[in-house]
């Protein structure tokens, strides 16, 4: 692009607005600029035009947001570096916190502020939406749909998706995250497909939008992203954007598939915001209204009112470094969602994707999501990866004698297959389960006989 997406936006909002009354800059820190003169009419979230002078001399502008407030002047964080900003500056408002998506974003890849990835304003839809509107009341929701095909053996039997449904994958970084959320982009059933790149590498962006969604995948979603070095006010926006686009496509009747990558990094950037407004750091820098940022962002996923027949089907993804799930993340967004699918580095390592480790993972669909014979046959093939995971180490240390244990030796004998099973893609849920159960039925020990599937 030849301009930033800051530069057009100030550029389209002089084209629109009438009269402006302006405020001041009083004080410059680094990202923080503080202005007077605006508090009136003012709101938190707003966002600010401050006129500057860039690097060449010429009148510039700079975009920020409202942090915070009080009686005498409101702290705007920037958009883009604070660069020939001076005490004295002209401030106004704009009005960019209402959008109104269009079903004319499906096949684009859209930035923060609403622009596409050749410059261009995406297309403005007739229904206007508030960046940080209000999930439907908790008792006019629906519960959860039917179950979810998604095409991966592991999502299909284990560890079933229905829509409505939020659930994260839990894992450290490069154990396959992102290569999960194409896969599911690409493979699982939805009308729409909203994605969300929350302080992503730039070249994995487009990465994701030119090679892995396929031409058809992509004709039915749309990409959001702020990459890792935009400020924490973009990332933020960017999460709210995607949030909203899915909301839209939702209350037109559509099951969407929201795919968020990560939630992390949204708690990050909402971090570095509170603690520039003046919020203390609470656990590990985390300021208290992190946590509740968190759960108003995914409470917005999830089954539409029972007057529409449109569901948000959520998959956050959730960075735990060095595979720590009891970090002050990882461990409240566990209470937010309705299952958490860990992803092990263990399992990266030595060759299975999806490296997702069931034994730690749960779908809180089940068992209601399954028929009772599927759920014998989740049960029974839990029983021996629990079997074989205990007595691993002895096995390989040469401890242990075929026979002692008829359970661990069922293991033992299915053990390839069902990690091979684990990676498999599938063409239906019904054609993975008779997949599981012939595998279990290999295990030929005086177990209960395997029912038959359905």
């Amino acid at each position: 692009m030849t301009r930033s997406s800051t530069e057009r936006l100030t550029r389209d909002a002089a084209s629109i607005r009438g009269a402006s009354i302006w405020g001041r800059v009083s004080a410059v820190d680094q990202s923080v600029i503080r202005v007077v003169g605006l508090n009136a009419i003012a709101r938190a979230g707003q966002a600010v035009e401050i006129d500057a002078i860039s690097t060449d001399g010429e009148s510039a502008a700079l975009l920020g947001e409202i942090i915070a407030m009080n009686q005498t002047e409101m702290v705007v964080y920037a958009y883009n570096k604070v660069r020939g900003v001076k005490i004295g500056d002209r401030a106004r408002l704009l009005d960019i916190d209402v959008v109104a998506p269009s079903a004319r974003w499906l096949g684009e890849l859209i930035d923060p502020l609403g622009y596409d990835m050749h410059g261009t304003k995406a297309p403005v839809g007739d229904k206007p939406r508030r960046l940080d509107s209000a999930p439907p009341a908790a008792g006019l929701r629906r519960g959860f749909g039917e179950r979810m095909a998604c095409g991966l053996n592991v999502f299909d039997t284990f560890l079933p998706i229905c829509r409505g449904q939020r659930v994260g994958l839990f894992a450290a970084p490069g154990v396959g995250k992102s290569s999960l959320v194409a896969s599911l982009a690409t493979r699982a059933e939805a009308d729409v497909v909203v994605v969300a790149l929350i302080g992503e590498r730039g070249r994995e962006v487009r990465a994701f939008f030119d090679k892995a969604l396929t031409e058809d995948v992509r004709a039915r979603t749309v990409v959001f992203a702020a990459t890792s070095d935009q400020p924490a006010p973009l990332k933020k926006r960017a999460a709210q954007l995607a949030m909203t686009a899915a909301e839209h496509f939702r209350d037109d009747g559509k099951h969407v598939l929201f795919l968020f990558d990560s939630l992390t990094r949204f708690a990050d950037a909402h971090r570095e915001i509170a603690l520039a407004s003046g919020e203390p750091p609470s656990i590990r820098a985390y300021p208290p209204s992190t946590f509740q940022a968190l759960s108003s962002l995914v409470e917005r996923a999830g089954p539409g009112a029972a007057h529409n027949k449109g569901d948000i089907t959520g998959v956050f993804t959730v960075l735990a470094a060095a595979g720590d799930m009891d970090a002050p993340v990882p461990d409240a967004i566990r209470g937010f969602l309705d299952g958490h699918f860990v992803l092990e580095r263990t399992i990266a390592e030595r060759g299975r994707f999806p490296a997702i480790d069931v034994l730690k993972s749960a779908s809180r669909s089940l068992p209601e999501a399954a028929t009772d014979a599927e759920n014998h046959t989740l049960l029974y093939a839990r029983k021996l990866l629990g079997a074989y995971r205990d007595g691993e180490i002895m096995v390989k240390a040469g401890l242990y004698d075929r026979g002692a244990d008829p359970t661990l030796d069922a293991a033992l004998s299915i053990h390839a297959d069902l990690d091979g099973f684990l990676a498999g893609k599938s063409g239906s849920i019904e054609e993975a389960f008779a997949t599981l159960s012939d595998i279990l039925r290999e295990a030929n020990v005086g177990a209960a006989p395997m029912a038959k599937v359905s």
